[in-house]
């Protein structure tokens, strides 16, 4: 061999040996079948929590039982066979096992768009989450997604034709395992004096205009029912709940042994149905479980449409125009030991702008079970004097309907919440006019004069004003105690000639003049309740000179626009000096137009007064 030969040799060995050893190492540094990359935490945390409901993806628990039994592509390829493989033949199931059948089974039904699937993941998330022994830790990340397959599951399976309903009858119906027998009790329909029917399930809407959309997490299904009058249950407050509410209930399946239903596939079960005004939790096995409730979200839909929205400019044009039979209005039916919140709408308006305000108030833990919550709507162009009439009758009938013998405290507690014109209403329930109001268009007593006995007892009516007694606190919110600037003396007149006025007051003002020559302090002509507002008119210069009667406590909400101290600021309607009042326990001053009632601020401060009242009885 050469000596060239004999330098190559040994040179191209080496060189070799040196690749190799260079690709093993750059291979074990750039990839080993084990091991780990930093990833984003968005994404990591994403994946993390995905699930069939979020994704269209399976949840991490699922995935580790399909992984573990090496299903992971048959289920793909088969999902039906492998669910019945992983449910077995009446062996135990494992609560792992019973997870992955809940959330394979919605994912099957997804696919398919099979009801039976869909009630079996619902059978199968019962059978995991509330019997007692065993059950799952709420830091189990599985409870919160088997819950929601149990309440989408309930909801899907027992769907209506229409798509957006949900079928709540006794009867049996298929599972892919066997059947599901459902009973009812007829009794849990009846709600005072009515009856649930025509559920429409509210857990996946999105809501609008409300500051919040409360939702309590739980199990069942969250609907909106709406009501039907019947002559079972109590009649006292029929009527006054209008037919267009929709009531917030939930909608729970109670299986009765859950694990021997599945294995033989017999499954057993109660249908119940729970108001959200009655109850917030179930009781299973002894242990009370929360429900799942979407109160804002009915609340939304109820006022979806609403034919309240059209009453608003209907009921300040017409003198006749009203929802509410005697003009009070409930959402609920009465309940002993709470204390009634009265909302007095202002002018061209309607008790649906108290929904933001009505939305939060419910919702609060504090407040939700010492409250009951009533509406009064008016035509809002009538005299004050007359709208407040009708508002003192309308609360002492009724105080009289639910309770003829007295036996409530609660409901001598009253507190009344007035925006604008509505507190006008409200101050004259609380307020000892004597005879101010009558002295301003008459020289001689009532007694003196000639007139009809009916128009001697409306003029008595609406003229002459005591403290109603159960009323104890007043919410004054943007009120024109001094009257509004707003009306020019041009839009005045318009209103003059659009609105009409009662005919029982313009006949009777007419009566009185005609039998009566001389012996009026002015010329008598109906003013509206425009009329009224103006400063300086005679109306509310004698009203806000009447004293607020002893032991009733008054609070002050004011709005004003721009910055810097109150006075000589407004909100469009009414100046501050108008609408502050001395001797208030409290006033709040907020930064917004007239329309306030819907403001965080107004809210809170409300909601601050009412904490204090329930806290104190």
């Amino acid at each position: 061999m050469s000596a060239v030969a004999r330098d190559y040799i040994p040179v191209r060995k080496g060189s070799v040996l040196a690749l190799l050893l260079g690709a093993l190492v750059l291979t074990s540094a750039c990839s080993t079948p084990i091991g780990v990359v930093r990833g984003d935490r968005h994404t990591m945390y994403r994946n993390l929590t995905s699930s069939v409901l979020s994704k269209d993806e399976l949840s991490a628990g699922s995935a580790q039982v399909l992984n573990r039994l090496g299903l992971t592509e048959r289920f793909e390829r088969e999902p039906e066979a492998v669910l019945n493989e992983l449910r077995g033949s009446g062996e135990v199931l494992s609560r792992d096992r019973l997870f992955a059948l809940c959330e394979l089974s919605f994912a099957v039904a997804e696919r398919k768009h099979k009801p039976a699937y869909y009630l079996a993941a619902a059978v199968y998330a019962y059978a995991f989450l509330l019997p007692t022994a065993g059950a799952p830790t709420g830091i189990d990340p599985r409870v919160r997604l088997a819950a929601d397959l149990y309440n989408l599951g309930l909801t899907l399976g027992l769907a209506g034709p229409e798509g957006d309903t949900v079928v709540l009858d006794a009867g049996w119906r298929p599972l892919p395992f066997g059947q599901l027998e459902m009973t009812v009790e007829p009794e849990e329909f009846l709600w005072g004096g009515y009856r649930f029917e025509r559920f429409v399930a509210v857990g996946e809407f999105e809501i609008r205009g409300l500051l919040n959309n409360y939702r309590q997490p739980g199990v069942g299904a969250p609907l909106a029912a709406s009501l039907t009058p019947v002559g079972a249950g109590p009649t006292r407050v029929r009527g006054r709940i209008p037919p267009t509410v929709k009531v917030p209930v939930t909608a729970f399946l109670r299986i009765d042994n859950v694990m021997e239903g599945i294995a033989s596939g017999s499954v057993r079960g109660r249908l119940e149905l729970y108001p959200a005004d009655k109850t917030r939790t179930v009781t299973v096995d002894g242990r009370a479980v929360p429900l799942e409730l979407a109160p804002s979200a009915a609340l939304a839909y109820t006022l979806q449409d609403a034919p309240v929205w059209k009453t608003e400019f209907a009921a300040f044009l017409s003198a006749e125009s009203s929802i509410f039979p005697g003009g009070l209005g409930i959402i609920h039916p009465y309940r002993p030991g709470r204390i009634p919140v009265v909302f007095v709408h202002g002018t061209a308006s309607s008790p649906a702008r108290w929904a933001p305000m009505l939305n939060e108030l419910e919702n609060d833990p504090v407040l939700r079970d010492r409250l009951q919550f009533w509406f009064f709507t008016y035509n809002t162009s009538n005299p004050i004097l007359l709208s407040a009439k009708e508002l003192r009758d309308a609360l002492r009938k009724m105080l009289a309907d639910v309770d003829p013998d007295g036996r409530d405290p609660a409901l001598r507690q009253m507190v009344l919440i007035g925006h604008s014109q509505g507190g006008l209403l409200a101050r004259l329930m609380v307020t000892d006019s004597g005879d101010r109001f009558w002295n301003n268009i008459a020289k001689e007593p009532l007694a003196r004069l000639k007139m009809k006995e009916e128009t001697r007892e409306l003029v008595k009516s609406t003229m002459f004003f005591e403290p109603l007694p159960f009323v104890k606190q007043v919410i004054f919110i943007c009120t024109p105690h001094r009257g509004s600037f707003r009306v020019t003396g041009l839009v005045l007149d318009v209103i003059r000639r659009l609105v009409t006025l009662p005919a029982r007051v313009v006949k009777g003002m007419a009566e009185i003049a005609e039998e009566n020559p001389g012996l009026l302090a002015t010329v008598m002509r109906a003013p509206t309740a425009v009329d009224n507002m103006l400063p300086g008119q005679q109306f509310i210069r004698t009203l806000s000179s009447s004293p607020i009667a002893p032991g009733v406590t008054t609070h002050s909400i004011i709005a004003v626009r721009g910055i810097g101290p109150p006075e000589g600021l407004g909100d469009g309607v009414v100046k501050y000096e108008s609408a502050h009042l001395a001797g208030v326990a409290s006033e709040k001053v907020v930064r917004s137009g007239h329309s306030a009632q819907d403001k965080p601020e107004t809210i809170e401060e409300v909601r601050r007064i009412l904490r204090e009242i329930v806290t104190s009885n």
